[in-house]
């Protein structure tokens, strides 16, 4: 059964040009549906829609805003193929090693969840804060939708020690492994966390021209909230490949232009959300 408040979202979508930027309400089931663009060597792993419970968090933890299915997270799951996967799967191939992919701030999982379903050979580590509401959610959502064998859930607050990301016993460091691709959605609302994100970033990103980092943001707290972010990077040995704008009802691109804010309305900053990919400056590459 739908979530009543999906249902309404999708009424206001409807009736008013509303476009709604999180879907669910904590401890309800969310369903999700492969879109109908998906490659074809794809496809035929894409017939169980996925079921995911939203996750709710213990008060004290109420403002890391978990307990909702957000629009990036959709967006990411709807766009796998703009991840590059394949291009990445077929570096880890000839190496004769597994794709090793890292979600920061999963929440329910759906593209951690999406990618383990989807594709051989990969290796997903689903993290989050170390909230065991949220956690436990997580672990149960991945144990739902049959893809414990290549996806793992680690309790991670960023800025941390990142070992326990690498082995399921924390037993390599970050500089002998690290991921071929990073992905989160919607982490960058928060300024007072950009610090700690872009360290995570930088120590869980494998030394390697092919690594990346995909990073999709919803514009809630503004455009000059996105533009601090981006400012970080500078000195922390990250570049930026692509920056881009993308309408979340369509198939509109446009270059990300932080001016856009002067007279932008709510409405409008709902009907966009912006594209990231993150690379190592080439001094920084082993």
């Amino acid at each position: 059964m739908s979530d009543p408040e999906d249902l309404l979202s999708e009424s206001l979508q409807t009736l008013y040009d509303y476009t709604p930027v999180a879907h669910s309400s904590a401890g309800s089931l969310f369903t999700y549906r492969y879109p109908h663009n998906l490659p074809s060597h794809l496809s035929a792993k894409a017939a169980a829609p996925i079921e995911l419970q939203t996750p709710d968090t213990q008060p004290a933890n109420w403002a890391l805003h978990a307990s909702s299915i957000w629009m990036s997270s959709l967006f990411i799951a709807d766009h796998l193929e703009d991840l590059g996967l394949d291009r990445h799967l077929h570096r880890a191939q000839g190496l004769r090693v597994p794709l090793r992919i890292l979600e920061l701030g999963a929440g329910a999982g759906l593209p951690s969840i999406v990618i383990a379903r989807l594709y051989d050979r990969v290796q997903v580590v689903s993290s989050d804060y170390p909230d065991e509401e949220l956690i436990r959610t997580l672990a149960d959502n991945i144990q739902r939708n049959g893809v414990p064998g290549n996806c793992r859930v680690v309790p991670y607050a960023w800025g941390s020690d990142p070992s326990a990301l690498f082995t399921p016993h924390g037993a390599e460091s970050s500089e002998m492994s690290g991921f071929d691709v990073v992905i989160a959605a919607d982490t960058l609302w928060n300024p007072d966390l950009h610090d700690v994100f872009t360290q995570t970033l930088c120590m869980t990103l494998r030394r390697s021209s092919d690594a990346r980092i995909y990073l999709v943001a919803g514009l809630h707290t503004g455009r000059y909230t996105i533009q601090t972010f981006l400012r970080t990077l500078i000195g922390a040995g990250l570049e930026v490949e692509e920056a881009t704008e993308r309408d979340v009802g369509g198939s509109g691109r446009r270059a990300w232009n932080v001016e856009r804010a002067d007279g932008e309305t709510e409405q409008d900053r709902r009907r966009w959300v912006i594209w990231m990919v993150l690379r190592w400056s080439s001094d920084r590459i082993a």
